[in-house]
């Protein structure tokens, strides 16, 4: 049941994805030649007008196939005829459709269950919240430059942010108030300012659930990024990232944990793994890698500001490299993820 339900997240994310490109790529004139769900053989398909719509044998992935996407070709219909801003909005329609999906799916969890408002519950005696006068009721406004809109967003802070003395900005009674705070280790070796989460999440008006949906959406888009920075900062390991199998596996622990609750709790645990998901491929594809949108988007920008376009065989060959390096990076990540299965 795990893998069906996997597959079909997976599915939905990568369709809309693509979705967006071929949306904008019709939108602008391009001849779309496949439109793909999956990779690898094709299992079934049709043709309809000039585009060929199929489903390929592995599960995960697919394509906006449009013409010369990666080659020269003299047709006005093709992909490098149309002006850089037109091919601009054709490559980061993908992105943003995933961040639209991940916002659309916030408004049925947030309208649901409500929201985590940033609003403290307990101020635990001999942490230097206590010490300051933090009292259970203070909403965070702010720590350090950030500003706090949802309660996950103070644990973000404080594990990216070990060890450190920070302005904080609270309200209370309507009023703000400051105070400097130096967050103190506790006995796991975690980094504790000393307040904790309220109980019951926060339900509002129709204003309040769209605010609190694109909050929601910001705190996804920003974990991916602080995560991404560990990466690069060298404090994430090999066994810290997953591929397909990995989140298979969660998916499937989610939803076994979940269905003792009933099908609203399992529903909504699904809602909430689809918005992380989907988030995190539309600030993935943005990445300035060869082969993914943010590296094809790198490209245009230079075109924009230099006036002249890349050789388009050259720049061919460097997505296509990019693309070889991209999937033995996910068949290393898919390997570690099944021997962490047997760990």
């Amino acid at each position: 049941m795990k893998i069906i339900i996997a597959i079909i997240i997976f599915s939905i994310i990568i369709l809309i994805h693509e979705f967006g490109h071929f949306l904008l790529a019709k939108k602008n004139g391009i001849c779309v030649t496949e439109f793909c769900l999956g990779m690898g053989p094709t299992l079934f398909g049709f043709t309809k007008g000039e585009t060929k719509y199929s489903v390929k044998l592995l599960p995960f992935g697919g394509a906006c196939m449009m013409l010369g996407e990666d080659e020269a070709v003299e047709d006005e219909r093709s992909f490098g005829s149309k002006s850089v801003w037109a091919r601009i909005s054709v490559v980061i329609a993908g992105p943003l459709f995933n961040f639209l999906l991940a916002f659309l799916l916030s408004l049925f969890v947030v309208g649901s269950i409500g929201y985590d408002a940033p609003v403290i519950g307990e101020v635990i005696d001999g942490y230097p919240a206590k010490e300051a006068g933090l009292m259970a009721g203070d909403k965070i406004i702010k720590m350090g430059n950030e500003n706090i809109r949802v309660y996950r967003e103070i644990s973000l802070y404080n594990q990216y942010n070990e060890s450190q003395t920070i302005d904080i900005v609270f309200e209370r009674d309507g009023e703000r108030h400051t105070v400097t705070l130096s967050n103190k280790q506790d006995e796991s070796g975690r980094y504790l300012f000393g307040f904790a989460k309220g109980g019951a999440r926060q339900k509002g008006n129709v204003l309040d659930v769209i605010k609190y949906s694109v909050y929601e959406v910001r705190f996804w888009i920003k974990t991916t990024i602080k995560s991404l920075g560990m990466i690069f900062k060298g404090r994430v390991s090999m066994d810290d990232l997953s591929g397909p199998v990995g989140i298979v596996n969660v998916i499937g622990d989610t939803y076994e944990k979940s269905v003792p609750s009933g099908a609203f709790i399992v529903s909504i645990n699904m809602l909430n793994i689809a918005i992380l998901l989907t988030a995190n491929v539309g600030v993935m594809n943005l990445l300035p890698i060869p082969a993914l949108d943010g590296g094809r988007l790198l490209f245009l920008i230079i075109e924009l500001i230099r006036g002249k376009r890349f050789n388009q065989e050259k720049e061919g060959m460097v997505n296509f490299v990019g693309l070889i390096l991209l999937m033995l990076l996910m068949f290393a990540i898919m390997i570690n993820d099944i021997k962490n299965l047997f760990v």
